[in-house]
């Protein structure tokens, strides 16, 4: 089993990742965690804006995911995690990943922007595509 989620620094797509986490240790499934870099020049999110210690830490994705890996090993969750970071639309690459790697649940956490809430949010978006369970973490 495989599931995706995707992780902004936000504070719900932090909830989202502690979801997954237990989602992934209880069903003994593989977990990819995945981060979207804007195109140059967008901001920095699948929700809210990255803080500046976030951003610089997309600069080196390896750093994220041993800092990830270092959280899993001293909470004694043993979860098989791989990192992947992209670059553009996050709806997109969240798509892509999970069909690459043949997701079975996708794990995303609910838009704290009042914007999405009217146009529309990537887990609303995820939702109504409809290939995989989604679960939106509020």
């Amino acid at each position: 089993m495989v599931i995706v989620v995707g992780i902004d620094g936000s504070g719900t797509s932090l909830r989202a990742g502690a979801y997954a986490v237990g989602m992934a240790r209880r069903q003994g499934a593989r977990l990819i965690g995945v981060f979207v870099r804007p195109p140059s020049g967008g901001t920095l999110s699948l929700g809210d804006p990255f803080g500046a210690s976030i951003a610089s830490a997309f600069a080196r994705p390896e750093a994220v995911e041993s800092e990830f890996r270092d959280t899993l090993r001293r909470e004694r969750l043993a979860v098989d995690f791989e990192t992947v970071v992209r670059t553009g639309d996050p709806f997109t690459e969240l798509c892509q990943v999970a069909t690459e790697r043949w997701a079975d649940a996708v794990v995303v956490g609910r838009s704290e922007r009042i914007l999405h809430r009217i146009a529309g949010s990537v887990a609303d978006r995820l939702v109504r595509c409809g290939r995989w369970p989604v679960t939106v973490v509020p």
